[in-house]
């Protein structure tokens, strides 16, 4: 097998096979500084193995290649490696939740644990010395400790134990070295220890110490780390005030054959102040005692707690992690003392520590920082530098391989993504980078800051090529140039737009504020530049979630005036998300939006008409993100795609939209949250901007691999009867079949005695009948977009209007305008919640007056003679002649037909029940 053949070092030695996903992950940047960094190499080699996002990512810095171990659907927890380096378990929290078990040396996941902790996930993870056992503690506040032989699969823990509230949120565990049916582990207030045998309980110690300033007599701050010590007999905590907690032990550690009647006799036996600075980092490594403190200082002792060692440099900053090399260098230390960075020692440390201070280690810090120490000389060497704060803005050079990513730490940095080396960086130290954009030439890199600043830089040495603008009232969340890069746009969180144009002053041209404007009263999702249709004049709309297309004129607009042409409201309930220019593949031209119902829709450019409504990609969230992704020399020129992001997925849509759920693939990007992306200038990258996780990453596009899937899903209405419930032999089709021809008889007249015309196709006026007869039901402005779409469908191509339709544009117009998820209670609880009343026993309720007022007098309003029909229908009863339409808002007439059957005080169970007569879960 894989893993039974494989060797250190051959990860990155085989041969990359072609794969057979649309998307690929190609490359990681940045990390989760929280977690520990692992040294997996032995040597001089520097081969890295942490945690970025929801990847385990394996980092040969000196051959610059990574190998990504992809399993979880969390973002990863914890994470730890066997001594020897080989095994590797990660576990994360969320829904879901995993632990997996990896062999380093051939990437090969060989153990998954389900539903380890199927409330929270983990938040704490340890191996044994022996790397048979891994113990494990849940994120909850009720916090559960499991013992696993990952060796031997099972889904159930091998003993477990549940923790009491008062011992506080255990955040770290260690396995004893020397016994793996011990560990220990720590909140900032408390320290457990552990023993367990094979039964089905774990015995903790109950040994769970508070330690207070009248313990001994000093501050002892809060618990960060905790260890076995070497000599078997007694354990040590690391505090936030330099200082560390010395436990003894009365018992030998041997393995008990059964429970003991009550817990080893584990006391605080002393606090010895190590230093003022608090200490982060605690592990013994052979003879030795190492720390790690906030301030960037690797400290080594012997057992006594004597310093040995001091490795200092004043540019490493808090200390997360420590990891050593396994293989000692053929040369004996020799203990330095220079200035910085500097080693010391103590004259009596003996042989044997010598030896261990051979060993290479690796430094990670909490600001995202990386460092080689080479024990036998004086050098840090900085491996890596990443944002330690939210990456929100990225953005790819329109002729360059560079993209250009920033972050809420104010850290601007350009990259060369063919060759994966770093190019230049520039820190803004007071401000934080929301977004970022290239002019279409490629000579400036436009910045929107987090304090409402736009900055106007070099694309290639990032300095600033004028003053700061300040016209922003908020942070800046989008920026784009024009096509002819003479304006710049952005748009901020105080729904402002704000425009800047490029003059000639003094023979050289430079930016300044044309104007800026309150546009929308809700937060605005899009900014979008483009051409006119009858010029070479750029055109801007802006998007918001007030279901708002705002137009500007930009010729017409002058110092402080920006002008609006166009105001279009685009949806009547759906929030629009997305905007963007849809490829030209018929005479007429087309924006294309994505709403958060699941819903795409193509808009005329000109008149602003819904001319198509399609169902989009159904992956757990709506479509946050589109861009249509750049022709590339090996595409196939008719054929275009659309790149998108959503809450967390990457993805790429063929193109033209139709509905077909086989023409899209989805992959998750970013768990918590993916923030923007960019797509590299010839079509064959995607980056992805992970916010709060503080990575990006680089997306290999495999388009055959699309095609190849849309291709199996099938041609014509294939996909779409998948999407009927029962498919095209089911009950549902039948039934729509029969609706269908139903019409045509009600058509021709039910009682005519004439010979029938079979048609395949039903007139425009009946799809709302239809629909509603089948259980969707639309809404006037709905069914006005039906018709229009099958009305225009064919206009461009023969100049006349559609007047009929078949059975096969029914399925797909029903399959794309229905509700994306159904019907949904929630729904209308949630009408509820706005419309209603708190009764007496907390319901929310309207009465019956209201009700009926609202549905004559809001909204698309119904008269009474409406809103009597469709009652009386609904509650079973013939409806009667009541006149003619009344002038006013007078729910009078219906209410006397319904007082009966419906009583005063509506709920949203009754209303659904009672009402529409509905089937609701019990």
């Amino acid at each position: 097998s894989l893993v039974w053949g494989a060797t250190p070092g051959m990860l990155f030695q085989k041969k990359r096979e072609n794969s057979l996903h649309p998307l690929n992950l190609s490359w990681v940047f940045g990390y989760n500084s929280s977690l520990a960094v692992h040294s997996l190499m032995d040597g001089e080699d520097e081969v890295l193995l942490y945690a970025s996002s929801h990847t385990v990512v394996i980092h040969d810095i000196l051959g610059n290649k990574q190998y990504h171990l992809q399993g979880h659907t969390n973002v990863i927890s914890c994470l730890c490696v066997s001594e020897d380096k080989r095994w590797v378990a990660t576990a994360d929290k969320g829904p879901d939740a995993l632990i997996i078990v990896w062999d380093s040396y051939s990437g090969v996941p060989v153990h998954t644990i389900f539903e380890s902790h199927p409330e929270d996930g983990v938040c704490a993870i340890a191996i044994s010395q022996d790397a048979k056992y891994l113990v494990t503690i849940s994120a909850g506040t009720e916090q559960k400790v499991c013992v696993w032989r990952w060796t031997r699969p099972t889904e159930k823990p091998i003993c477990f134990t549940e923790l009491r509230p008062e011992f506080g949120h255990q955040d770290y565990v260690l396995f004893n070295p020397q016994n793996p049916h011990e560990f220990v582990s720590n909140s900032k207030t408390q320290v457990l220890f552990y023993v367990w045998v094979r039964q089905s309980q774990l015995w903790d110690e109950n040994t769970a110490w508070l330690l207070s300033p009248q313990t001994f007599k000093c501050l002892v701050g809060q618990y960060s780390q905790s260890v076995f010590h070497f000599n078997n007999t007694q354990a040590l905590t690391a505090t936030s005030t330099g200082k560390l907690v010395v436990w003894d032990m009365d018992d030998p550690h041997t393995l008990p054959e059964e429970l003991p009647a009550k817990p080893h006799g584990i006391i605080p036996a002393k606090v010895v102040s190590m230093q003022k600075e608090g200490l982060t980092v605690l592990q013994t490594l052979e003879s030795c005692v190492v720390t790690g403190d906030v301030i960037g200082k690797v400290k080594f002792y012997d057992g006594q707690l004597r310093i040995l060692a001091i490795y200092s440099y004043d540019k490493v900053g808090p200390i997360q992690s420590i990891s050593f090399s396994t293989t000692l260098r053929d040369h004996p230390n020799t203990f330095l003392a220079s200035s910085q960075p500097f080693i010391t020692s103590s004259s009596d440390s003996s042989n044997f520590v010598s030896l261990t201070l051979n060993r290479n280690f690796i430094l990670s810090t909490s600001d995202a920082t990386m460092f080689h120490v080479a024990t036998d000389s004086t050098n840090f060497e900085r491996l890596l530098e990443e944002p330690k704060k939210a990456v929100n803005a990225i953005a790819c050079h329109p002729q360059e391989p560079f993209v250009a990513v920033g972050s809420h730490c104010g850290l601007l940095k350009v990259w060369d993504y063919k060759e994966t080396k770093y190019l230049v960086s520039r820190i803004f130290p007071e401000t934080g980078i929301q977004c970022l954009c290239y002019d279409p030439e490629g000579y400036f890199l436009a910045a929107g800051f987090t304090d409402g600043s736009v900055h106007i830089l070099d694309a290639i040495s990032l300095q600033s090529i004028c003053e700061e603008f300040q016209f922003s009232q908020g942070p800046v969340t989008h920026i784009s140039f024009s096509h002819d890069s003479k304006y710049l746009a952005t748009a901020d969180e105080k729904y402002t737009v704000t425009v800047y144009r490029k003059v000639l002053q003094s023979g050289s041209k430079c930016w300044e504020h044309l104007a800026g404007l309150e546009s929308h009263y809700k937060p605005i999702r899009n900014i979008l530049f483009g051409v006119q249709t009858d010029s070479n004049e750029p055109r801007l709309l802006s998007l918001g979630e007030d279901r708002q297309l705002v137009e500007y004129d930009l010729k017409s607009s002058i110092k402080d005036h920006l002008v609006v042409t166009h105001r279009d409201r685009l949806e009547q309930d759906a929030v629009p998300l997305c905007l963007a220019w849809y490829p030209k593949l018929s005479t007429e031209s087309f924006f294309l939006t994505a709403n958060n119902y699941y819903k795409m829709k193509l808009y005329n450019t000109t008149t602003k008409m819904c001319r198509k409504t399609v169902l989009g990609p159904t992956y757990g969230s709506p479509l946050e993100k589109i861009q249509v992704l750049p022709r590339t020399s090996s595409a196939d020129p008719k054929q275009h795609y659309l790149v998108y992001i959503t809450k967390d997925k990457v993805g790429l849509q063929m193109l033209p939209v139709d509905g077909n759920p086989h023409k899209s693939s989805a992959f998750i990007c970013h768990p918590d949250g993916a923030s923007d992306f960019a797509i590299s200038h010839d079509g064959r990258y995607i980056f992805t901007a992970g916010g709060s996780d503080r990575t990006f990453m680089k997306w290999k596009i495999n388009l055959i691999a699309l095609d190849a899937a849309a291709f199996l899903g099938g041609e014509d209405l294939i996909p779409f009867y998948s999407l009927l419930d029962g498919g095209r032999e089911g009950e549902f089709f039948r039934e729509l079949e029969n609706y269908f021809y139903y019409v045509q008889l009600c058509r021709q007249g039910i009682d005519t005695m004439e010979n029938r015309q079979v048609s395949t196709h039903i007139p425009l006026e009946e799809i709302p009948s239809v629909m509603r007869a089948i259980g969707f039901y639309p809404s006037e402005e709905e069914i006005e977009e039906m018709i229009n779409e099958v009305k225009f469908s064919k206009y461009e191509d023969t100049g006349e209007e559609e007047t009929k339709i078949n059975l096969g544009d029914f399925i797909k117009l029903y399959v794309n305008h229905r509700p994306a998820l159904g019907l949904s209670m929630k729904t209308i609880q949630e009408a509820f919640q706005v419309l209603g009343y708190d009764n007496k026993k907390g319901e929310k309720v309207i009465d019956i007056g209201d009700f009926l007022s609202l549905l004559q007098c809001r909204g698309e309003r119904m008269t009474e003679d409406e809103l009597a029909q469709c009652l009386t229908t609904l509650l079973g009863r013939t409806p009667e002649e009541e006149g003619s339409e009344p002038d006013t808002c007078d729910p009078t007439g219906a209410a006397v037909l319904t007082e009966e059957e419906i009583p005063e005080k509506i709920t949203a169970e009754k209303f659904v029940a009672d009402i529409l007569g509905l089937p609701t879960a019990k």
